[in-house]
């Protein structure tokens, strides 16, 4: 065989190599209803070069932002396959997600853990929240099966304010407030105070604010700015009503999941751990960063009048036992047993992140101590 000869099948066989390389590559289409540029897409992008990372470039995914399906779509997108994966925002779904929504709907126990917990409060109900799907609740998985997905991670908000067209401060200005709830618990806390809650997409909030239907939105203060809402945020009062969201982050189509090799499958893992992270530390980061930058636009911001904080407190601590009778009424059968459950390892996950610092520190400290734990050869099987 000559060189030339040699040098030829050589970048033959290079050739052939790269076209099967290339054959055997995969995209995943991730769909995220919140815009480009919020914290959300910003960890989805982050497990795309996770995952990229982790499987050689075999395994890739695609974040498509508010596009390819919406919110309020999201969920049956998956279960028909229209993505590989989304965020699903299981509260827009309350028949489909009975269990996942109480743990959710119990987040205003944060308040009763006092000053430690609200430093860290999307940080550690992510997590617990995450740990309690993938560990101890079966009947969350089974919902999620139930609506072919495969959960694998979460992420979380800081303590949620309103956020309002006009001072919202005493509980005189919260009689009659149309206020836009996110969940049940700030439903039954708007009536609690005296307000009218009102239940729309996320995608259809900032309309329904620039024309006066609503007088504030219930909400983090950073997603004020995520979903371009501050022209119309004039006033935002901190302290009331408390609690959390959490989004189930990287849900993915069963169908997907299970075509998955266990080192893809690992990959994804890695990969909603350090999007879990990503997105919750730029949230809970963000919020001083935000409130600064509004009020140095004009927006005032207040601190809830110490009746409202009152009120609160008695409402939270009442709601927590309404859950259990609540959610009984939706086929729910060991809430007290889920609940106590849970507030251990809530309990647990707010002492893990004192002192957390940075994302990478939070993605390494998820990682280490829940995503590379889960078994997957078995989950969402």
């Amino acid at each position: 065989m000559t060189r030339k000869t040699k040098m030829m099948t050589a970048l033959g066989g290079a050739a052939l190599l790269a076209l099967s390389t290339t054959a055997d590559a995969r995209e995943l289409t991730f769909a995220i209803g919140h815009p480009p540029g919020s914290y959300l897409i910003t960890g989805g992008e982050a497990f795309a070069e996770t995952v990229a990372a982790e499987t050689g470039g075999s395994l890739t995914a695609k974040v498509f932002p508010m596009s390819l399906l919406s919110m309020a779509e999201t969920s049956a997108g998956l279960r028909e396959g229209l993505a590989d994966m989304g965020t699903v925002m299981s509260t827009y779904f309350t028949a489909e997600f009975p269990h996942t929504n109480m743990i959710l709907d119990a987040s205003m126990m944060l308040g009763g853990m006092g000053p430690e917990a609200a430093k860290v409060a999307g940080l550690a109900y992510a997590a617990a929240m995450a740990e309690f799907i993938l560990t101890q609740c079966p009947e969350c998985n089974a919902e999620f099966a139930a609506e072919n997905q495969v959960y694998t991670g979460a992420a979380g908000t800081p303590g949620y304010a309103l956020n309002c067209t006009k001072p919202v401060v005493t509980m005189e200005d919260l009689a009659g407030a149309r206020l836009r709830i996110g969940g049940a618990n700030w439903a039954r806390w708007s009536g609690a105070v005296g307000a009218t809650p009102v239940t729309m997409s996320g995608n259809e909030m900032l309309e329904a604010l620039a024309q006066g239907v609503l007088d504030c939105i219930i909400l983090s203060v950073p997603d004020v700015q995520n979903f371009g809402m501050g022209a119309s945020v004039k006033h935002i009062t901190m302290g009331a009503p408390g609690g959390v969201y959490v989004a189930s982050l990287t849900n993915m189509n069963r169908d997907t999941w299970l075509e998955l090799t266990a080192e893809e499958r690992s990959a994804v893992m890695k990969g909603a751990a350090r999007a879990a992270a990503i997105s919750t530390w730029a949230y809970q980061a963000g919020q001083e960063e935000v409130l600064s930058k509004v009020a140095a636009d004009g927006v005032t911001v207040h601190q809830a009048d110490p009746a409202v904080i009152a009120k609160t407190a008695e409402f939270a601590a009442a709601d927590r036992t309404a859950l259990v009778g609540l959610y009984a009424d939706k086929g729910v059968t060991r809430g007290e047993e889920m609940l106590t459950a849970f507030q251990a390892l809530l309990e647990k996950w707010v002492g893990l992140t004192q002192g957390i610092t940075g994302a990478d520190a939070l993605a390494d400290l998820y990682w280490s101590e829940l995503y590379s734990k889960v078994d997957v050869a078995t989950h969402g099987n």
